[in-house]
């Protein structure tokens, strides 16, 4: 991450060269098509198929010179998804600061309106894949989901904004979470910062009494490593993460 709100978490190298490292799981590019702030990566079978809308985390700087749907790692993501027979959805938001939570919430329920309408896209088979500070924004999803939304995921999610963001009490997981929540595909690094493995453990407690949770476990993972950590034990685990959100939004 950037300096900023999530500086502290921060990989020790510049932004830029942050940004632009390889996706940790080689694939072929796959072009994607724009329809406005939104990429989508379409597979070879016409006929429509489920959607995953990955929703990149922040708060990010305006200024950024690469968007995140120009990232390797998001646009690694988006062509994962079409190689597995699925729609890849890569949405840029502007969560520039805690205090844009509500703005950027809205931007990524816009993404998935465009993406539904999609005739490639199977409206009724969503699932929606949170990183880092994009996290906070599961709650709505969690809380009161459309029946179209088949499963979550979230990858190193920021469960719990630090209380001296002052981020409104709707963007909290842990509270969100209940009985009518879809299901969870959660993915945990093992060398995670402490304060963030702090609120994904509460998050943990909380959707295991409550909902359906699958974790993949990262080991030696960092905060990133589908970007930093280029290890079997990282392939591994998006490739489990991914067959489980197919899985689901398939058939369950």
């Amino acid at each position: 991450m950037p300096e900023g709100a999530l500086g502290h978490y921060a990989p020790v190298m510049g932004f830029e060269e942050y940004v632009t490292q390889p996706f940790v799981l080689p694939l072929e590019p796959v072009d994607a098509e724009r329809d406005g702030e939104v990429d989508l990566y379409l597979p070879d079978d016409e006929g429509p198929q489920p959607a995953v809308v990955f929703v990149h985390g922040g708060p990010l700087p305006p200024e950024l010179s690469i968007a995140p749907s120009e990232w390797p790692v998001f646009r690694g993501y988006g062509a994962l998804a079409a190689t597995r027979g699925a729609v890849g959805v890569v949405v840029d938001h502007g969560l520039h600061s805690p205090a844009h939570y509500p703005k950027a919430a809205d931007e990524v329920a816009a993404a998935v309106e465009t993406a539904r309408a999609h005739p490639r896209v199977d409206a009724d088979r969503i699932a929606l894949w949170f990183f880092s500070g994009g996290g906070p924004m599961l709650a709505d999803w969690l809380r009161n989901p459309p029946d179209w939304v088949r499963c979550l995921a979230a990858s190193y999610p920021v469960a719990a904004t630090p209380p001296e963001w002052h981020v409104d009490a709707r963007f909290n997981p842990i509270e969100a979470v209940n009985a009518g929540s879809p299901p969870i595909v959660l993915t945990r690094a093992g060398k995670e910062n402490p304060d963030i493995a702090s609120t994904v453990e509460a998050f943990v407690e909380a959707a295991r009494a409550k909902a359906r949770l699958e974790i993949i476990d990262v080991p030696n993972g960092q905060h990133s490593f589908d970007t930093l950590d280029h290890t079997e034990e990282s392939r591994r685990a998006i490739e489990q993460a991914f067959d489980l959100v197919l899985r689901i939004s398939r058939f369950d």
